[in-house]
C-alpha cells in the first residue's frame, strides 16, 4: 500500500441520476488517518450526498476506509465530513436547496498539486426515468457510431 499523490475517486452514478446545474470546488476537513487512507485510494463517493448543518456544509454517507497501519487512534469510515467554501458560495448554495429543490452530489475526489484533498461538488436536480432512458440511448447510439466509424476507417 504505497501512498500515492494522484488519486482520483469519481461518482460515475451522479451524471446519470442528475442533471449537473453547477459545479463548486471544496477542501474538505479530514484528520490525519484519513488523508492517509484517501492516499492508497481508499475511499468511495458512491452514495454521498451534502447537507446543510448550522450554515456548514458537510459531506453525509462518504466511505473512507480505516487506515491499517494506525493505533486506536483510527477514525470512523463513515462519518460526516466538513466541507470548506466560500460563505459567497455556501450562502448560493443554502439558497438554491431551500428555495428550489436542489440537492449537492459530489462528483470528483481528489489531491491537489500542493497535496490538499479538495472535492468537486455539484447542484443537481435529479433526473426522472425518462430522463435517464434518452441518456443511455444517446450513449448506445454513441457506441454504435464510434463502431461505424472505426470499421470505415480500416477499410
Amino acid at each position: 500500500m504505497a501512498l500515492s499523490k494522484n488519486i482520483s475517486i469519481k461518482n460515475r452514478k451522479a451524471r446519470f441520476n442528475y442533471e449537473v446545474i453547477d459545479r463548486f470546488t471544496a477542501g474538505i476537513v479530514l484528520k490525519g488517518t484519513e488523508i492517509k487512507s484517501l492516499r492508497t485510494g481508499q475511499a468511495s463517493i458512491a452514495e454521498s450526498f451534502c447537507e446543510f448543518s448550522n450554515n456548514e456544509l458537510f459531506v453525509i454517507n462518504m466511505t473512507i476506509q480505516e487506515y491499517s497501519h494506525a493505533t486506536h487512534y483510527n477514525h470512523q469510515a463513515k462519518s460526516a465530513r466538513k466541507l470548506l467554501l466560500q460563505r459567497r458560495e455556501l450562502n448560493k448554495l443554502h439558497k438554491a436547496v431551500k428555495n428550489t429543490g436542489l440537492t449537492i452530489v459530489p462528483l470528483h475526489l481528489y489531491i491537489n498539486d500542493s497535496g490538499l484533498a479538495k472535492m468537486e461538488i455539484a447542484l443537481c436536480r435529479g433526473k426522472k426515468l425518462y430522463d435517464k432512458r434518452e441518456t443511455l440511448k444517446d450513449r448506445d447510439n454513441q457506441r454504435d457510431l464510434g463502431r461505424i466509424k472505426k470499421t470505415h476507417n480500416t477499410r
